[in-house]
């Protein structure tokens, strides 16, 4: 079964739900989607008496913000102790220690970040909510010179996203500190089927503008950048696996290539890309529903897949305001000037940036001898899109 919450509910969930007969648990965050009659609906009652009736019952949510519902309610399943084994960073390093034992970490209390005294903490390092996603307050710090503006930076956060996120998604009570993690950077959505083995349903190269962003702008998936990940990331996400005992359970993992190995930035519970992204993305891209896939336990046949996609590079952008003008002096964003900008856009889903900081998600197919558009994409801070 599906939970749903706010940001954010495709269209191509609903429909998948409803013609793939996988129900959506009918909580007050589903009918802020409108979602009714014509939806394929259960009740949260009779969704708690399945599951205690059948526990190996597959779930998905579509966002974070589902946890504090199943946290609450599920508390009768090892769902929320699995929860927490990826949602707090602590724990997760702390789990991570037989793969990597010379990994630095530490957790702060929020409380105690101004008073800090960084002599103690090797650098660069970054600095994160410790309960957190999509890039909400990280922050890097190269030399100790940087410290004072990344304090007064968390402090300006913490008042801003605590009204926005709830504490099961966006926790800021207390931070981690851990070494800077170089290398490319990947994300991949995958579940763990029954007897615990990893099937990835999508790679992503994280792509970056230059070495101090940390945003989450575009997100590049192909023939190669699958065919070039797939085996590794699989055993590795098998070791993974193994250490937390999980079954029946999918995840959005986020991880960089290093010359320590493969090293994890966060692996997200019940879900994949935030959103509906990645794995819609993967969707268009490639021709299989990932979700489908989830719950019907299926593997992808990558070799057929992507024998039919050389040349073509897909991708994922957030449409974030990187303009420097504040959202409220934002008055309206030209959606059709920016698709006609570009060669194959498969989808542009708008969003109210007065709500959220972002414009919207665009999935956008390119040729393999037009980068110059994707460097374009991922560099425009898009005020040629935006009145004030």
């Amino acid at each position: 079964m599906i939970f749903v919450d706010k940001p954010y509910l495709s269209d191509f969930v609903k429909e998948t739900s409803k013609k793939h007969d996988l129900p959506i648990v009918d909580t007050p965050a589903a009918r802020v989607f409108g979602l009714g009659k014509g939806d394929n609906l259960i009740s949260e009652s009779d969704a708690t008496n399945w599951l205690r009736a059948n526990s190996d019952t597959r779930i998905y949510t579509i966002s974070e913000n589902a946890i504090g519902w199943i946290t609450k309610n599920l508390a009768f399943t090892d769902l929320p102790e699995k929860i927490e084994i990826f949602k707090n960073k602590a724990k997760f390093r702390e789990l991570m220690r037989p793969m990597l034992p010379d990994f630095y970490f530490r957790e702060v209390p929020f409380s105690e970040i101004a008073a800090l005294d960084t002599s103690e903490i090797p650098l660069p390092c970054v600095i994160k909510p410790n309960v957190g996603f999509f890039s909400l307050g990280v922050h890097p710090v190269n030399q100790a010179e940087d410290w004072q503006h990344v304090k007064e930076a968390i402090q300006a956060e913490v008042r801003e996203r605590d009204a926005l996120y709830p504490a099961e998604v966006l926790n800021t009570a207390s931070y981690i500190i851990e070494e800077m993690i170089e290398g490319e950077e990947f994300a991949f959505d995958a579940y763990f089927d029954e007897q615990g083995a990893p099937v990835i349903l999508g790679i992503y190269h994280h792509i970056f503008s230059s070495a101090d962003d940390v945003s989450d702008r575009m997100y590049c998936t192909s023939a190669q950048i699958i065919q070039e990940n797939l085996g590794e990331f699989s055993a590795w996400l098998g070791k993974i696996g193994a250490l937390a005992g999980m079954r029946n359970f999918p995840v959005h993992v986020e991880v960089r290539r290093t010359e320590k190995g493969i090293v994890p930035i966060e692996v997200n519970p019940l879900r994949f890309g935030g959103w509906c992204t990645t794995a819609d993305t993967t969707a268009a891209a490639y021709g299989f529903n990932p979700y489908v896939y989830y719950f019907e336990n299926k593997r992808p046949n990558w070799d057929e897949i992507l024998a039919t996609r050389a040349g073509k590079t897909y991708s994922m952008v957030i449409l974030d305001n990187i303009s420097a003008h504040a959202n409220r002096e934002i008055k309206s964003f030209d959606y059709d000037a920016l698709l006609q900008r570009l060669e194959n856009p498969l989808e542009l889903r708008k969003l109210d940036h007065h709500e959220y900081p972002i414009f919207g998600f665009l999935f956008m197919e390119t040729s393999a001898d037009n980068a110059a558009e994707l460097d374009w994409v991922l560099k425009t801070d898009l005020r040629a899109f935006i009145q004030i």
